[in-house]
């Protein structure tokens, strides 16, 4: 773990934060057909990240979100037999563009579809998570608790931002703005996951399965004490093939009232 630790942390150091706030305007690009924002940080700590985490494990493949972009075909790696280093150089590109805090590294490593170990890196806030699966997580050494929600009191979740949702998703997402549940916006993806496991935050609900989106903070939130499902009553996939929308959320038993409200609208 720690030497995965100081491979996060030494890409991070030598490829983002030098970057925060600085980027040139030729640096920042979006990807083809989409509205996705990649800087010249994104891919760089990636290419460095892969290196490095390769090196630790010989025959270990990885899955980032830029080398996927280059080459979809990457992403079938889930679901092969070598172990798997997951990569997100930059959760909250467009909080990092806009020189925002609320953007972190994310390094999953998974196995036959398993996520085994998690490290969430937000340098600018000064908070690093771990996960191990069976293994419980830590936040800068201390470790996380998710709890559950107070009871009588308003659930706070966080939800995937229209523009990533289609018509069907949009009905499902709207059945959580109903009384005793307060909606916002998602930021950075691995900061929520993060909020749910330290139980600043109820419950999160997605509707895309990019797995370098996901895969930290579900373990994240699991080995906090957390719970997540899809809306077909089953665990998220990393491979993809997911029904959506899905949910993590302090406890089971708040993960099974977000499915319940989803579904509601789903069909």
């Amino acid at each position: 773990m720690s030497a995965v630790e100081e491979a996060v942390r030494e890409a991070v150091d030598a490829e983002v934060v030098p970057r925060w706030r600085k980027l040139a305007e030729d640096e920042i690009t979006t990807k083809s057909g989409s509205h996705d924002l990649v800087t010249v940080a994104d891919q760089r700590a990636e290419q460095r990240l892969s290196d490095a985490l390769r090196a630790l494990l010989p025959g270990s493949a990885v899955v980032g979100e830029e080398g996927v972009h280059a080459r979809p075909a990457s992403y079938a790696a889930l679901a092969g037999e070598e172990p798997v280093w997951i990569i997100d150089p930059i959760d909250g590109t467009r909080q990092f563009v806009a020189g925002e805090e609320g953007f972190c590294t994310m390094v999953a490593l998974a196995h036959h579809g398993e996520t085994l170990g998690a490290w969430i890196h937000a340098p600018v806030l000064g908070r690093t998570a771990l996960a191990r699966r069976g293994g419980g997580a830590l936040v800068n050494g201390e470790p996380l608790y998710a709890g559950s929600p107070e009871r009588g009191s308003p659930l706070r979740v966080a939800v995937s931002h229209p523009d990533y949702t289609d018509a069907a998703q949009k009905r499902a997402l709207r059945a959580l703005r109903t009384e005793g549940v307060e909606v916002r916006d998602t930021g950075s993806a691995g900061l929520e996951y993060l909020a749910v496991a330290e139980g600043r935050l109820d419950a999160v609900a997605y509707t895309w399965e990019a797995a370098w989106d996901h895969a930290a903070g579900l373990l994240t939130v699991t080995e906090a004490g957390g719970a997540h499902s899809t809306v077909a009553y089953a665990p998220f996939r990393l491979a993809g093939g997911n029904a959506l929308p899905f949910t993590a959320a302090r406890d089971a038993d708040t993960t099974r009232r977000m499915v319940g409200l989803l579904r509601e609208q789903h069909d």
